[in-house]
């Protein structure tokens, strides 16, 4: 099949359509861009599914500094705190700018911004849509706003594949839709793809989201920083269907109570109980699942009727379950959600190869550190739009001559998924990440449907070997304590082969430098 070649005379492009890569597009404006999607806007992006909202101190009784603080305890001492600082303090005014964009957020009777709480905040400072609908409410407005903006084109129904290097910089992008492969000369790449959800089982994200800028990144030679960092959410509603409904943290917020099948609430011994940070939460829930108990959220009295009036999503999941919230407890247990972890940028977004940068769940800026705190994670995505546009527009293309490569297999996570959920969930031991990576090199280093899978995988096992000690999401048995000194982690993908190359040829190897 041949390839149909496109040059784009100077154009960059962003890789993924949700938040971070529609607002980077609107802020790039008047430049033309093109924006590939592999799902018509606004399907399959998690963005869409977001429930909990965007941080931002608006309150009377808060400012930024205090949400930096919250910021940082949550991060378990491994933020940026020059990074997590400027997108703090940008955060006000990028909520906003989405209302200018047309983002209907949830208002008092007197028009002024209603402010929700969450895990970990000492503030009610989250910002809703629709209740639980904030991200589908965020991307509606962005979508709008996109079309209706002549400069930026959407391509939708393509898969970006890989990036053309060529003497350690950017020059192009192959990508394949259903009538073939592509191939589109630029020297200026964003991508905007979202995180890991579709490597594991367990998870609330779409089962398509499975990393694909990540291998991106790291096939092309990038650095990436704290893979080893997942968080689980605490509260998926437990049921046979993938992905899983998640049930907000702001349920909690609001009052709802975790219990066992006995009615306790076994988390009053834990400091702040249902509002602690998620990683104590979520494996305080997974611990009592595995002593043999079963886990519910109770909403009858708290929030009670107005449950349903205030997340209609949630609502509407329970009815499909069969459950009805104000009679029901809600059986919930821990699934994948979030990704500290990704494409090591710095504040511009930039990544270590030149002509490519990334933004949003993809990227790694240093906010939040070992543990996300709740809603900060869209703020981000809004907030480091605006200065990742700026960067790609002050930055030449630099396309030069167009190469074509071979064409790539499409990703297939199936041998993947099981490893990793095994490997990698709430609580991990040195025994198993060496066998998990053991089983993931040879699917990284085939040629295959699951080897960009695996070489995310691949990565995020060694660099969760090479922390040995538990802090913030990444919990290990053999290693539970705070090690001292501690740093963020950074890793590329031929030290990711080399380590396990050493671990397969020495099986019995206890350390991985």
């Amino acid at each position: 099949m041949s390839m149909d070649i496109h040059d784009l005379a100077g154009r960059p492009v962003i890789i993924g359509g949700g938040i971070a890569g529609l607002m980077t597009a609107l802020h790039l404006a008047p430049e033309p861009v093109l924006v590939l999607s592999r799902s018509p806007l606004g399907i399959e992006a998690s963005s869409a599914w977001a429930q909990g909202g965007l941080a931002a101190s608006l309150g009377g009784d808060d400012d930024p500094g205090q949400h930096l603080s919250d910021t940082l305890a949550a991060g378990d001492g491994l933020c940026d705190e020059e990074a997590a600082t400027r997108i703090l303090y940008a955060a006000p005014a990028a909520i906003e700018e989405l209302a200018r964009l047309g983002a209907r957020f949830d208002r008092t009777a007197k028009g002024a911004l209603r402010l929700g709480l969450e895990a970990a905040h000492s503030r009610r400072r989250i910002v809703h849509a629709g209740g639980d609908g904030s991200g589908r409410e965020v991307m509606r407005a962005l979508v709008a706003a996109v079309r209706s903006t002549p400069t930026i084109e959407i391509a939708e129904g393509i898969e970006a594949r890989r990036l053309v290097v060529e003497n350690g910089r950017v020059k192009g992008v192959l990508a394949s839709s259903s009538t073939g492969p592509l191939s589109f000369a630029t020297g200026r790449v964003v991508l905007a793809t979202g995180g890991i959800g579709g490597l594991f089982h367990d998870t609330t994200n779409p089962l398509g989201s499975c990393g694909q800028g990540l291998a991106l990144a790291a096939r092309a030679g990038a650095s990436l920083a704290d893979l080893e960092f997942i968080q689980f959410h605490p509260t998926a509603l437990d049921g046979p269907g993938r992905p899983m409904p998640l049930i907000s943290e702001a349920v909690r917020g609001e009052g709802a109570t975790i219990v066992d099948e006995t009615g306790r609430r076994f988390l009053d011994s834990v400091a702040g109980a249902e509002l602690a940070p998620r990683d104590i939460v979520a494996r305080a829930v997974w611990r009592h699942l595995a002593q043999g108990h079963r886990v519910f959220l109770d909403v009858r009295e708290r929030p009670g009727a107005a449950f349903a009036r205030q997340f209609l999503t949630i609502a509407a999941a329970c009815r499909r379950a069969g459950i009805d919230p104000t009679r029901d407890l809600l059986p919930i247990r821990p699934a994948q959600h979030y990704h500290m972890g990704g494409i090591a940028v710095d504040q511009a977004g930039r990544t270590s190869v030149p002509g490519l940068w990334a933004c949003g769940e993809a990227a790694s800026t240093g906010l939040h550190g070992a543990n996300r705190l709740a809603s900060n994670s869209l703020t981000e995505a809004v907030v480091c739009a605006r200065w990742v546009a700026n960067s790609v527009t002050g930055s030449p293309d630099g396309s030069g001559k167009r190469t074509v490569a071979p064409h790539e297999p499409a990703s297939d996570p199936g041998p993947v998924r099981p490893l990793l959920s095994r490997a990698l969930g709430l609580t991990r031991d040195g025994g198993g990440l060496r066998a998990a990576a053991r089983a993931l090199l040879p699917l990284a280093e085939r040629h295959g449907p699951a080897s960009d899978p695996a070489i995310v995988g691949l990565m995020i096992t060694i660099a969760a070997l090479r922390r040995k000690e538990s802090r913030g999401a990444h919990f290990r048995t053999d290693f539970p304590h705070h090690a001292p000194g501690a740093r963020r982690s950074e890793i590329t993908l031929d030290a990711a082969l080399a380590a396990a190359r050493e671990l397969a040829h020495s099986p019995a190897l206890e350390s991985v430098t």
